[in-house]
């Protein structure tokens, strides 16, 4: 048994099958998206499996927006802002714009070309359809070869507490408030009643490795793995390796440092170690946190130390050879894009 609990692994390499391995990824935002652009320059997109956190979701103007499963959809697709970090490249804002002439509140950013694919999904959920098949729907249209399935089909909701304004939904904190608000609480809406979407755990139990993307641990990795049956699914794959989101104590993106103080683990790669002992075999360590190695370790996790920051699709994909190595072994070259 490891440190934290988890059954001992297999050697590098036993069990995994001819060609391209399969992998499933637990993915929530920006930073996920990131790596998993590299992860398909290193194995063939058909074979990987991207589980994403929806409890991000949101309505907004009537619609229903599914933030983190854009964020890797539009990413994989190549249609995602590179400048601005999230949305679609070339977007215009005259309906936000026209809404907010209207008297709308428009704190929450929706471009015009986005905007289609809410009215989209919306239209599609009101005829009864399961945001699965939507997902499934949406990539075949945009030609992305992963298989993304949301966690699950049933609305589950981060909430967050704060000092001074009483609980909020996750967006009103992130975007509305830009994360200013104390922390008091963090839980998730409706995830005790929640089932896995069709397919993940079965993706699971047939995958030669689980990636844990460089996600807030907290509000994107903890909403999927509370999910009923999702976290004793993890434990039981064949091998897990985790990336960290911690570079020298701070989230490269986003409210990850904040989140982890009120977790009450400390900010950096052995923090997330902490978190995710119980079903995580090796956590890669960026290489500015080199002395963190030690304190992973000592969790009774493998560390390896590289460079997690991603300015480009080849640092992406170096990366994702690293973890690949770690959690299969052998080499992974990356091809072209």
């Amino acid at each position: 048994m490891t440190g934290g609990g988890r059954p001992v692994p297999r050697p590098h390499g036993e069990g995994r099958t001819a060609g391209s391995p399969r992998i499933v990824a637990l993915a929530g935002g920006v930073g996920a998206a990131r790596f998993l652009r590299g992860l398909v320059r290193v194995v063939d997109p058909a074979s990987v499996t991207v589980v994403v956190n929806t409890a991000d979701d949101v309505e907004r103007h009537g619609l229903w927006v599914s933030p983190d499963v854009d964020s890797v959809v539009y990413t994989l697709a190549g249609l995602h802002d590179e400048e601005r970090g999230w949305g679609l490249r070339d977007e215009t804002w005259n309906a936000l714009q026209s809404l907010r002439a209207l008297g709308e509140d428009t704190w929450f950013q929706l471009g015009d070309r986005d905007l289609a694919t809410h009215v989209w999904r919306t239209a599609r959920r009101r005829r009864g359809e399961p945001l699965s098949r939507i997902t499934a729907a949406q990539c075949a249209r945009l030609g992305v070869g992963v298989r993304i399935l949301p966690m699950s089909d049933d609305v589950v909701t981060t909430r967050i507490a704060c000092a001074e304004l009483g609980e909020l939904h996750f967006q009103e904190f992130f975007v509305r408030e830009q994360c200013r608000p104390q922390i008091t609480g963090v839980r998730f809406d409706g995830v005790s009643r929640a089932r896995p979407a069709p397919g993940v755990l079965e993706a699971l139990a047939e995958a030669d490795a689980v990636v844990v993307c460089p996600s807030n641990p907290v509000i994107s990795v903890g909403p999927i793995l509370a999910v009923p049956g999702v976290r004793e699914a993890v434990r039981a794959a064949s091998r897990c390796v985790a990336v960290t989101p911690i570079v020298q104590g701070a989230a490269l993106k986003g409210p990850a440092a904040a989140m982890l103080q009120h977790a009450g683990v400390d900010v950096s790669a052995a923090g997330v170690a902490e978190l995710y002992r119980d079903f995580c075999d090796a956590m890669v360590v960026d290489r500015r946190d080199a002395p963190v190695a030690d304190r992973v370790r000592a969790l009774g996790l493998r560390a390896v130390v590289a460079e997690t920051v991603m300015a480009s699709v080849d640092d992406a994909a170096a990366l994702a050879q690293v973890v690949l190595r770690e959690a299969l072994g052998g080499d992974f070259p990356a091809v072209a894009a």
